[in-house]
């Protein structure tokens, strides 16, 4: 049993460890590698997201888990951890981004939205009353500026990438990515490296539960059908 007064630290969100820690916060991305793998490549003219949505249970419907959401026409995430706190941030950057359509009257830059939730995370870190997000995202999309891709963290810090990963399978997957990523990947190079990635992440490779989302400049977000999935389940064999 832990002693009093480290159970002080310990279970109050406002209240630093003598060393500097914040444990809530520490729970919070203990939850996001609880969750199953998700993976965002960024290409010449965009972003690839995949998501693991395999389940437990062979009597859940694939199609009611959701992983991959569309934010604005541009702009997708893709969640590991807590599917519900996860649809909350979703929620709150649709909003934002439209409120920036009415109040500009133009789309919302990638890093602006990106911030924005962050800034909102980060707020349940420091007050009482609350809990921290169990959640981190994988945001991805175009602006005026080129493809993006963000990953979030329970804390609210953000950084860029040009291949991520978070869930379960996070360090094999980013192994895979330090030695085989390359600058200059076309749509197809892009998917075909985060499916060889995402079944370097499983003890027994079963791509059939992967959902593909693509996000080009050239075209809104559109998920990967089934059909269209198989020619690169081939090729992978």
């Amino acid at each position: 049993m832990q002693p009093s007064t480290a159970m002080a630290y310990d279970r109050a969100i406002t209240v630093f460890s003598p060393d500097g820690r914040l444990f809530q916060v520490e729970y919070a991305r203990e939850a996001v590698k609880r969750g199953t793998t998700t993976i965002g490549v960024k290409f010449d003219t965009g972003v690839v997201l995949i998501a693991d949505k395999r389940s437990s249970s062979k009597l859940v419907e694939p199609e009611s888990i959701e992983k991959i959401f569309t934010i604005d026409e541009r702009i997708g995430c893709a969640s590991s951890g807590l599917v519900a706190d996860a649809r909350v941030l979703v929620d709150k950057a649709r909003v934002e981004s439209q409120i920036n359509k009415v109040t500009y009257g133009e789309a919302i830059t990638v890093p602006s939205l990106v911030k924005k939730i962050c800034d909102l995370m980060q707020s349940y870190t420091q007050y009482g009353g609350v809990r921290p997000f169990g959640t981190a995202l994988l945001i991805g999309g175009i602006d005026s500026k080129g493809p993006h891709l963000y990953e979030t963290d329970p804390s609210g810090a953000l950084t860029a990438y040009k291949a991520a990963s978070i869930g379960a399978g996070r360090d094999a997957v980013v192994k895979f990515f330090e030695e085989e990523y390359k600058d200059g990947m076309n749509a197809e190079e892009a998917i075909s490296l985060g499916l060889k990635a995402m079944s370097k992440s499983m003890e027994k490779p079963d791509l059939s539960a992967v959902e593909v989302c693509i996000i080009t400049q050239d075209g809104k977000m559109c998920k990967m059908t089934p059909d269209e999935m198989q020619k690169y389940l081939k090729a992978k064999k």
